[in-house]
C-alpha cells in the first residue's frame, strides 16, 4: 500500500516534509485545500479583467508595477514573468533539495490565498510523485521577493519549458514531462507570479540542513563522551543539579546524554584517586560540553520553531483573501526569518566544530593527555594523529569563516523598489558544505578518542559509550603504525551522516 501524504497548506510537518523527499512517500492535494484554491480563484478571476488595477494580476512586476496590462495581453504577462526570471547560475541543486522545493511550493499554494487554479498544485506534485525534478541552479536569489530566480526555473519545467531530470536522464523539460504523462500548465491570471513568488528555495535548504545539524549534534555529544574517557576526564560537570539551577533545555539534554555514555567506564573509576593525574579541573571543551553543545541544541531548536511556522505560510505576494473578495499586496516573501534562521545554524556549526577540535588537540598532545604523544605508542618514527589534528584545526577553521552572518547583508534591486533584501538564500546554500565540514571534524574526534581509549587497554569505557567505539572500530582498526586516515575519516563521516551514533542516545 502506497505511503500518501495529504497537504492542505496548514499541517505539513517536518517529518512528513522528509518523509516525501527522502523515503519517497506520494502526495495529494486535501479536499478542504481545493475549496479554498477554487475561492480564491474566483476572486482573480474577478478582478483580471475589471477596471481596478491590481497588483500582480493586470500590472507588471517589481519597479513595473505601474504598467497596465491590457486582458488580452494577461497570458503573455504570466509566461513572459517566468521566462525572464529563469536567469539563476551556478550548480543546480541536488535532487533532494529539489523535490523539498516543490512539495513547500505546491503546499505553500495550496494554503488557498495565492488565486491559483488547482491545476497549478496538482501539476506540481504530479512532478514530485513521478519524480520529475526541473534543472534549479542555485544562485541568484537575494531572498526577496522571495527566491525568484530558482522557483522561476521550477515554474519553467511546470509549463513545459526549461530542462528536468527524469529517470535518471536529462531532458527539455516539455519531453520529460511528457515521457511522465504530466500535461504543462497553461498558465492564466498571476500563476507564473504565484509559482515564482515565496520563500520555498531558501526554506528548502534550511530544513534539510536541520535534519542533518540536528542529527550532528547528538552524535558530537557521543563523541564528547568518548573523548572525556580517553581524557580520563571527570563527568562530575555534568551532574543534574548543576542544569537545573541554570535550566537551559539543550544544557540538560547534553548532560545526561554524556552521563549515560560514560556510566559503568572502568578508565573513569581508575583514576579517581589516582596519585599521577593531579588535574582539580578538566578543560572547558570537556567540561563545558553541556553548556556549548546545550546552546547549539537550544539554537537549533529556535530554528526548528521558525522553519515549522514558514512551512504552512502563504509567502507571495499580493494575497487574495477570497473571504473579502480584497487582493492585498505586502511583504510576506521576505525572506528575513529564515536568513536569521540559516546564520543562526551557520554559528551553532561552528561552535560545534570549534569545541570539538579543542577535544582532539587535548588528546593528541602529551601535554595535555596523559597518553602517547600523538596517540601512537611509537611516536617519533610514527606520527600517529598529529596531522588528522591538523585537518581538524583546518575545518574548523573553515567553517568560522563560512559562519559570518548573511541576514545583515543587503543590495538594493529591481529599481530600487526592492531596496532591502534578505540575503536568505546564499545563507542557506552553504550550510550543506559546513555540516560536512563538521562530519570530518566529529569523525576525526571518534578516531582519536577510540585510539585514547585503546591506550587504556585492558581498562574499557562504559556499556553505551562500547557500542559507539564499535562502531567506529567496524570501519577503523586500531593505528598501530602509520597509515592513510583519510579512508577512515570518510568512513566514520558515512556513519555520522546515516545518523549511526545519534540512534544510539534513542
Amino acid at each position: 500500500m502506497k505511503k500518501v501524504i495529504s497537504i492542505s497548506g496548514n499541517d505539513l510537518t517536518l517529518s512528513q516534509l522528509y518523509q516525501a523527499v527522502f523515503e519517497r512517500f506520494e502526495v495529494s492535494l486535501g479536499d478542504d485545500a481545493r475549496e479554498r484554491i477554487v475561492a480564491s480563484r474566483a476572486v482573480v478571476e474577478r478582478l483580471a479583467t475589471g477596471a481596478d488595477a491590481v497588483y500582480g494580476i493586470n500590472t507588471g512586476f517589481g519597479a513595473l508595477a505601474s504598467v497596465r496590462i491590457q486582458p488580452s495581453q494577461i497570458r503573455d504577462l504570466q509566461f513572459n514573468l517566468v521566462r525572464s526570471h529563469a536567469c539563476g547560475v551556478g550548480a543546480p541543486l541536488s535532487a533532494t533539495e529539489t523535490r523539498a522545493v516543490i512539495l513547500l511550493r505546491a503546499n505553500a499554494l495550496a494554503k488557498g490565498f495565492s488565486g491559483v487554479r488547482p491545476v497549478v498544485v496538482e501539476t506540481l506534485l504530479a512532478m514530485l510523485n513521478a519524480n520529475v525534478l526541473p534543472i534549479i541552479p542555485s544562485q541568484g536569489s537575494v531572498g526577496a521577493s522571495g527566491d525568484l530566480a530558482p522557483l522561476a526555473h521550477l515554474a519553467l519545467t511546470a509549463i513545459g519549458e526549461g530542462e528536468a531530470i527524469y529517470k535518471g536522464e536529462k531532458l527539455a523539460g516539455g519531453e520529460a514531462l511528457r515521457k511522465a504523462g504530466i500535461t504543462p500548465i497553461d498558465l492564466e491570471a498571476k500563476e507564473g507570479l504565484a509559482l515564482l513568488n515565496g520563500t520555498q528555495g531558501m526554506l528548502a535548504l534550511i530544513s534539510l540542513a536541520l535534519r542533518g545539524a540536528e542529527t550532528l549534534i547528538d552524535t558530537a555529544d557521543v563523541a564528547a563522551a568518548l573523548s572525556l574517557d580517553a581524557l580520563r576526564g571527570s563527568p562530575a560537570a555534568f551532574d543534574e543539579r548543576i542544569s537545573r539551577i541554570r535550566p537551559y533545555p539543550g544544557q540538560a539534554a547534553t548532560a545526561r546524554n554524556l552521563v549515560r555514555m560514560n556510566r559503568g567506564s572502568e578508565i573513569r573509576e581508575s583514576h579517581r584517586s589516582a596519585e599521577k593525574d593531579t588535574r582539580v579541573q578538566d578543560a572547558y571543551s570537556l567540561r563545558c560540553t553541556p553548556q556549548v553543545h546545550g546552546a547549539v541544541r537550544d539554537a537549533l531548536s529556535q530554528v526548528r520553531t521558525t522553519i515549522s511556522i514558514e512551512l504552512n505560510s502563504a509567502t507571495d505576494n499580493p494575497l487574495v483573501f477570497a473571504d473579502s473578495g480584497e487582493v492585498i499586496s505586502g511583504g510576506n516573501f521576505h525572506g528575513q526569518p529564515l536568513a536569521m534562521a540559516a546564520d543562526q545554524v551557520a554559528v551553532a556549526l561552528a561552535t560545534a566544530a570549534g569545541i570539538s577540535e579543542r577535544r582532539i588537540e587535548h588528546m593528541t598532545n602529551p601535554h595535555t593527555s596523559l597518553l602517547p604523544a600523538f596517540l601512537t605508542a611509537d611516536p617519533g618514527i610514527n606520527s600517529g594523529f598529529m596531522i588528522a589534528q591538523v585537518v581538524a584545526a583546518s575545518l574548523a577553521s573553515e567553517l568560522k569563516t563560512l559562519s559570518t552572518p548573511h541576514s545583515v547583508d543587503s543590495i538594493p534591486t529591481s529599481g530600487d523598489q526592492e531596496d532591502y533584501v534578505s540575503m536568505g538564500m546564499s545563507a542557506a546554500r552553504r550550510l550543506e558544505r559546513m555540516l560536512e565540514a563538521l562530519r570530518n571534524v566529529v569523525a576525526i574526534e571518534f578516531l582519536a578518542a577510540c585510539q585514547g581509549i585503546d591506550l587504556q587497554a585492558p581498562l574499557r569505557t562504559g556499556v553505551e559509550a562500547r557500542k559507539a567505539y564499535a562502531l567506529v572500530r567496524e570501519v577503523s582498526s586500531v593505528v598501530h603504525v602509520d597509515r592513510s586516515l583519510a579512508p577512515d575519516i570518510s568512513a566514520v563521516a558515512q556513519l555520522i551522516a546515516e545518523g549511526n551514533f545519534q540512534k544510539l542516545l534513542a
